[in-house]
């Protein structure tokens, strides 16, 4: 019998603890898969931050470090630079890297750091009961934008790729998705590239993945997979935002 599906060899049988219909997990597998396809498990390195993915080292059979909230760039850069020839991520939330990281994304992206960044976009602070992040959309409701997010006390959604794309130091920026088979493969597609992009030494790259958090978006997983396509793609388009390839 032909196996159709079968748990990538660097992702562990452990159960999870994301909540049901979260992203994450899917994200996790893609990056599994990439590390299996290419043999490269033992010269890959992840920097886990504060929030959700805090407990990745409990899902991928890598070596991967814990850093404080939003400075895995920075802990990635002193590993990459001692290391240059292993393959170094980040894997950040928006509230880890857009919110308290900014500056650390913004510098280490403008120096043109030879790391891979993977950023998890579900516009809401997940791991602390669904506060305004700074990738909320306008009018979403929060636990701290019971109204909806509005333009005059909060702001606009920030868009990391694009405040990004302005910087010399970055190679490749793209905004891929998690919220149909189709945009899953496109994701992985992106991840291949950012980990490529770093492989050959052409400096910074980020892959920006939209989503789902169903819990704090108070919807159920099947909505919130139409809220990703119909709602936040109106704010974060998809797409490749900036590529080495085509400049």
């Amino acid at each position: 019998m032909e196996t159709l599906y079968a748990r990538p060899e660097t992702l562990f049988d452990v159960p999870t603890h994301y909540c049901p219909g979260c992203g994450h997990g899917i994200v996790h597998r893609l990056i599994a898969e990439i590390i299996d396809e290419w043999g490269i498990r033992g010269k890959t390195i992840g920097l886990a931050p504060v929030g959700c993915a805090v407990l990745a080292y409990n899902y991928l059979d890598i070596d991967m470090s814990e850093a404080a909230h939003g400075r895995p760039p920075a802990v990635a850069t002193g590993i990459k630079r001692v290391h240059p020839d292993k393959l170094v991520f980040t894997y950040q939330g928006d509230g880890d890297l857009a919110a308290i990281g900014t500056a650390e994304i913004i510098h280490t992206a403008n120096r043109g750091e030879n790391i891979t960044t993977i950023f998890v976009n579900n516009a809401v602070y997940g791991m602390t009961n669904g506060q305004m992040a700074p990738t909320t959309l306008l009018n979403q409701k929060t636990l701290t934008t019971p109204e909806g997010r509005n333009v005059r006390n909060d702001g606009y959604p920030l868009r990391v790729c694009e405040l990004l794309a302005v910087l010399d130091g970055t190679s490749y920026l793209a905004r891929v998705s998690v919220s149909s088979p189709k945009n899953i493969m496109e994701t992985k597609k992106a991840i291949e590239k950012g980990f490529r992009t770093q492989i050959e030494n052409r400096g910074f790259s980020l892959v920006e993945i939209l989503s789902p958090c169903p819990v704090y978006w108070r919807m159920d997983p099947i909505e919130a997979m139409k809220f990703i396509e119909e709602s936040m793609t109106s704010t974060f388009p998809l797409g490749i935002i900036k590529d080495w390839d085509h400049d």
